[in-house]
């Protein structure tokens, strides 16, 4: 077929309708798409669904085929400025350091270690790049050594579900055992002797957090022993293990309450001890000392405070306040030293490192001078020492990791991201500004442009956004962002209601009965950008992934108008009919997020913002959907119902394209290059559309 015949043959794909009603509160919904989700459930039109997610993705690639050059461009400039044999700071645990290095024309990398010092020889622990070889996806994750440092555990997920299997590797003989330990969330703790591993298993089918066991190292998994069981389908459960090594936690908890129990660590085989019974509408975590437990707590407090206990009397009634509770300050994290505490603070939107000396109980806050950044500690696996690792980034500042000694306050750079190639940061500007919502709250937005910029309403802007589960989107540095900079566009950041940017109300006013902030706050948002002129009026663009994609579904509906085109990652865009079915994963831990749809006043608002159950006989922007066939967190059959619904009402002609990876799940594609190709595809719609005269 010439290229003439096939572009007038090559139309967009048209799903088939095939009837299905949804009868719930006495309204009666008919769902024509509904059939899509048949390859998940193994249903009679599973083929189908296949066949009509090759055919979207062929019709990408047809669309996008004047692109492929400027894709292979943007890819190999993006790749060009990753230094490609390179190594992470070293951490530093029980007698030896710890690093990850990458190799020249490798996907993956080499876990290693070096005893007591980094003159010494090293020892390879895993080879990722040898074990990847001949997997699509190949994620491992989890690296967890034995108190002897004797046997490494980790977890092994190779269809990109999140369902990690775990395995351990004897580091004295090289054997790699198989556990036959399957269907975890990949984290393990290790007894004091080094004899059990307790894990987190889930269900094999709603993919939820179910049961910690306890495995003796060696024995059939068969035999291990629940030690805890969540019986709460809203509730994730974790284990960890306290920085004295003392203490086994066992975490359970959902969006607004939380429960902790623990084991001493050299008497594995005790029954969990409950640090103090679940309180309703309240979080706690608890974090060990020598002789105290601290406890950070929304009790009483909404951005937090921070109680202390005595090891044995750990029930509320003995808790005593250490911090109180500040209404202008988020107290976000804790880290314990012998004679030290860090606070991790966020304030006015932005993260600050607090150091309290635990003998005088004086303190001080370490400087970050940009105006707009993103700080915090990072690995601080040691408790009795005098250094406190963080790492610090802004959009111009590439990844960077210090050292701070907590006894003379000097600070060490340790490790910068290395941008090959001829980037300067004096290149780039970053600024922060305020924008009015709507109802008067003022929305801070980071933004970075390159010096050629200048606020007369010409340039392009790209917004992105996320809103929800109190996640933060800081202002960080990307070496890929680059090429979309140098390129003329501007990139913008929207912490919008639903994050905790500026606190937990911030997030409590972004969730539930008033999720609509999120919406209005980004579409404010962009609308200021016009109006202040840091873009123009038809080049303006928006980007969100996950719950973002919701965002992007959301705002495609509301205001059309305002966008030039929109890019939806893995996008949560058909919340009622999800959250009402509770065998697809995760849905039953959301219900404190989003709502309840059997409940009928939850379900009239969820439906009243749902994207795909608003989809309008109205004109749509250019679109990009990416997803996963094998996706746990967004399924892809919600993206692929969207888009197939959004052909039969959109009335323009507009791009509308959906690319399916048939390969890979939520997080894409496991190889430290391959991400780049999804990104160089992204980045090609925009500057392709950014051409285009509005049809």
């Amino acid at each position: 077929m010439d290229d003439n015949n096939q572009k007038q043959n090559m139309t967009p794909p048209r799903a088939k309708q095939i009837s299905h009603l949804r009868d719930i509160h006495g309204d009666k919904v008919q769902d024509l798409y509904f059939w899509l989700n048949d390859y998940f459930k193994k249903g009679p039109h599973a083929d189908q669904v296949i066949e009509y997610l090759k055919e979207e993705n062929e019709y990408t690639r047809f669309i996008m085929k004047d692109t492929e050059n400027i894709q292979r461009e943007l890819f190999n400039e993006m790749k060009s400025r990753i230094k490609e044999s390179d190594q992470t700071a070293p951490w530093f645990k029980n007698g030896y350091y710890y690093y990850t290095r990458t190799e020249d024309n490798r996907q993956y990398y080499k876990f290693c270690r070096k005893k007591k010092n980094l003159n010494s020889e090293e020892e390879i622990l895993l080879d990722v790049d040898e074990m990847a070889n001949g997997h699509a996806y190949y994620a491992v994750k989890g690296f967890n050594i034995s108190p002897d440092n004797t046997l490494l555990a980790f977890g092994l997920d190779t269809l990109s579900r999140r369902q990690y299997q775990i395995l351990i590797k004897n580091l004295k003989t090289g054997e790699l055992i198989n556990t036959g330990i399957k269907n975890t969330n990949s984290q393990t703790v290790w007894s004091s002797d080094g004899k059990i591993l307790f894990y987190v298993e889930n269900n094999q089918d709603t993919l939820l957090s179910e049961k910690i066991k306890r495995h003796n190292v060696g024995d059939n998994p068969e035999k291990d022993v629940t030690v805890y069981r969540e019986n709460d389908p809203t509730n994730y459960i974790g284990i960890g293990k306290s920085k004295t090594g003392k203490f086994i936690l066992l975490y359970s908890g959902g969006t607004l309450s939380s429960e902790i129990r623990y084991i001493p660590a050299d008497d594995p085989e005790l029954l969990p001890q409950i640090f103090t019974p679940r309180m309703k509408e309240v979080l706690y975590h608890v974090f060990a000392l020598e002789n105290r437990f601290l406890i950070l707590t929304n009790k009483g407090a909404q951005n937090f405070k921070l109680m202390e206990c005595p090891l044995n009397k750990t029930s509320v009634e003995n808790w005593k306040e250490l911090i109180p509770h500040r209404k202008d300050t988020l107290l976000s994290d804790v880290n314990v030293f012998k004679n030290f505490i860090v606070l991790t603070e966020r304030k006015n939107g932005l993260t600050k490192i607090r150091i309290q000396n635990r003998q005088t109980s004086s303190s001080y806050y370490l400087d970050f001078d940009e105006p707009a950044y993103t700080a915090g500690p990072s690995k601080n696996l040691e408790f009795d020492t005098s250094y406190l690792r963080y790492h610090y980034t802004s959009m111009t500042t590439p990844s960077s990791v210090f050292q701070f000694n907590l006894q003379n306050r000097e600070v060490q750079l340790l490790k910068q991201q290395e941008v090959l190639g001829d980037f300067d940061p004096k290149n780039y500007k970053t600024e922060r500004i305020q924008v009015p919502s709507r109802d008067g709250k003022k929305i801070p937005v980071s933004i970075v442009y390159s010096r050629n910029f200048t606020k007369t309403g010409k340039f392009p802007l790209l917004l992105y956004g996320y809103g929800s589960y109190g996640a933060t989107i800081d202002p960080g540095f990307s070496s890929t962002r680059i090429s979309l900079l140098d390129r003329g566009f501007v990139f913008a950041i929207a912490h919008i209601r639903g994050g905790e940017d500026l606190g937990r109300g911030w997030y409590d006013n972004g969730k539930m009965e008033f999720k609509k902030n999120t919406f209005n706050d980004f579409i404010d948002c962009g609308k200021y950008l016009v109006n202040q002129k840091y873009c123009h009026p038809s080049q303006l663009y928006a980007q969100g992934g996950s719950a973002g994609g919701l965002l992007m579904g959301v705002i495609a509906n509301e205001a059309p108008e305002l966008w030039k085109g929109i890019i939806a990652q893995v996008p949560f865009v058909d919340v009622v009919n999800t959250m009402l079915d509770e065998t697809i994963p995760l849905t039953t831990n959301e219900y404190d997020e989003w709502g309840n749809p059997n409940i009928k006043e939850q379900y009239d608002y969820i439906k009243s913002y749902s994207p795909y159950e608003n989809i309008k006989r109205q004109a749509y922007p250019h679109i990009l959907v990416t997803t996963g066939l094998h996706d746990s967190q967004v399924q892809y059959f919600e993206p692929a119902k969207w888009i197939a619904k959004l052909r039969e009402f959109k009335t323009d002609n507009n791009l509308l394209l959906l690319k399916t990876d048939m390969d890979y799940g939520h997080g894409g594609a496991s190889g430290r290059f391959d991400y780049l190709k999804e990104i160089a595809l992204n980045f090609a719609f925009l500057l392709k559309i950014n051409t285009m005269q509005d049809l």
